[in-house]
């Protein structure tokens, strides 16, 4: 799953680079005007401004988040998250007849019906490479005798087989990482002490005035090391261990896996026939999860509580949101994805998030299935394009919009990339994100988004595609709720169509390990950053389509998931 890039892509030498010149930016910048404010923000105010004096009323839109949990306790969230109304909390019943018992707020995907959850997953590489290894392995395959199922598990086989081995480049990176952790952790213990606490921000930190030359000698150091990784001022000491022992032991893990084959954590936690989709009514409602600071993230940016005077303001104002806990540390599965996709549909969701991705996806008809139904419920997919600074057009991705077996493209799907400005970052584009002139539609700002963190109300700066894609959700959800008639389709070709197009020349360096100067306009097919005021403004002027009975849909393959 590459959904973070405050781990993984924090090690990519150029994102070193850059952090280090990058400046401060205020609070909620992705929230404002370039005229106005002087930053590449969305213009929300202006747009909030506009349906003010057209004297638009908002209806409530369910907006689906699929991630890795929520912290439903959440100040800035606890009010805006969706209720099953046919759902009796706590009675151990399945009220309305869905196969899910006690959905309130959504529904886990990756817990055990013992209440016990998955937390850390293998990558969706290795599983591929051991599945078909002794299928595949060393024997003469005949391609044109296979199915297309049996060739396209063949050729994702091979791929994977080629992949398994490491470069020295990235062994050194890791060599390199390890390094680093154990001088965090070595300070650490010793600011501890100093400071008489267990936990501590950088900000927190910076303040602080050592005692002892130990304690001077822990603080320089810890705060280069996070200076180095580009950890954010609000980050705590404990999340930042925590998430680079998870990078670490995920990377050991995975150059291990060639010869060992990966721990199979869902057939010890869910114990579903993975590979029967018609087995469905697994998991639980625990939407938390152990580990939901990206989910939560996520969430609070779409619709965290506006105008209440505390946190931070979301896009959306009239949202609630339906957790759906599909993404675990590592690859999530395609048989969980699908089956979420068909869960928030059949539940109301007009908008669902998507801040994740793959390279393999050995089940994608499954995934297929349920955008197509999702498309036929006239319902918006918003998907991250990726942290890896990569092209997207030569490299796949998935979820995808684009289906290899039927060469269609699903049209209610929007890929997103991340922005940045150049007083924050030197250049317009973040340098983590994927592009792509055919497969990335838009851009936002994906760097320092400030939104709602898990635990006692707190509140942070993250970075990622995994950011940019709900801030197009909650314009999404605000451009449905604002103008409910319009269709899914509309709403995503008004971003489209709404979006700002950087002078070029505005600074901007291709995304990636080689800083080459690039027009943004060649990094997505619409060349601009998504801007809300200049989205209602054209809503205001699109008359909504009478839907065809066709969109409506019914599928006997997507009634037998639910």
């Amino acid at each position: 799953m590459k959904r973070l890039s405050i781990v993984v892509a924090l090690f990519c030498i150029s994102f070193i680079s850059q952090t280090l010149s990058a400046q401060d930016a205020p609070k909620g910048w992705h929230l404002l005007d370039q005229i106005d404010d002087h930053y590449y923000g969305i213009s929300l105010e202006k747009a909030y401004r506009f349906l003010k004096e057209h004297n638009k009323q908002s209806k409530p839109v369910i907006v689906a988040v699929l991630d890795s949990g929520v912290d439903t306790a959440h100040e800035d969230l606890k009010d805006i998250l969706w209720t099953n109304p046919k759902e009796i909390p706590g009675n151990g019943i399945d009220d309305d007849g869905n196969g899910y018992i006690d959905d309130i707020h959504g529904w886990n995907f990756l817990g055990g019906k013992d209440g016990k959850n998955i937390k850390r997953n293998s990558d969706e590489r290795s599983r591929v490479y051991h599945r078909f290894k002794s299928q595949f392995l060393g024997k003469a395959i005949d391609t044109t005798t296979l199915s297309y199922e049996e060739k396209y598990h063949y050729t994702l086989w091979k791929k994977a087989a080629a992949e398994m081995n490491f470069s020295e480049e990235e062994q050194t990176e890791l060599m390199y990482v390890e390094i680093t952790a154990k001088a965090i952790k070595r300070h650490d213990k010793i600011l501890r002490k100093e400071l008489g606490q267990e936990e501590y921000t950088v900000e927190m930190l910076e303040k602080f005035e050592p005692n002892t030359r130990a304690g001077k000698e822990a603080k320089l150091g810890y705060l280069t090391c996070m200076k180095i990784l580009g950890i954010e001022r609000e980050e705590t000491n404990i999340s930042t261990i925590e998430q680079l022992d998870e990078y670490i032991d995920g990377k050991k893990s995975a150059y291990e896996s060639k010869d060992k084959e990966p721990i199979d954590y869902r057939a010890e936690t869910i114990k579903d026939n993975y590979f029967d989709i018609n087995d469905n009514h697994y998991g639980n409602n625990d939407i938390m999860g152990p580990n939901s600071m990206h989910g939560t993230h996520v969430t609070g940016i779409i619709a965290a509580k506006r105008n209440n005077g505390i946190g931070m303001d979301g896009v959306a104002d009239n949202v609630q949101v339906m957790m759906v806990r599909v993404v675990p540390d590592g690859d999530e599965y395609d048989k969980d994805v699908a089956l979420g996709i068909f869960y928030a549909v059949n539940n109301g969701a007009k908008v669902i998030n998507m801040s994740f991705g793959k390279s393999f996806s050995p089940e994608k008809a499954w995934v297929d299935s349920a955008l197509r139904y999702a498309a036929s419920k006239d319902v918006l997919i918003i998907h991250a394009s990726g942290n890896d600074g990569i092209n997207n057009d030569d490299k796949e991705n998935y979820p995808s919009s684009y289906s290899e077996k039927s060469k269609t493209t699903i049209e209610n799907f929007m890929n997103i990339g991340a922005s940045s400005d150049p007083k924050i970052s030197g250049t317009l584009a973040a340098d983590f994100s994927n592009y792509g002139k055919q497969s990335v539609d838009v851009f936002a700002p994906g760097v320092k988004i400030y939104s709602t963190l898990p635990g006692k109300n707190k509140y942070g700066n993250l970075k990622g595609t995994s950011m940019s894609a709900p801030i197009v959700t909650g314009l999404a959800a605000m451009i449905r709720s604002y103008y409910p008639d319009l269709s899914a389709i509309q709403v995503r070709k008004i971003i489209e169509n709404s979006v700002v197009k950087p002078d070029s020349t505005i600074a901007n360096i291709k995304p990636g390990p080689q800083p080459t100067t690039v027009p943004f306009a060649s990094l997505s097919k619409t060349g601009g950053i998504v801007n809300a005021y200049y989205a209602v403004s054209e809503a205001e002027l699109t008359k909504p389509l009478i839907l065809k009975e066709a969109t409506k849909g019914n599928s006997k393959s997507s009634k037998s998931k639910n």
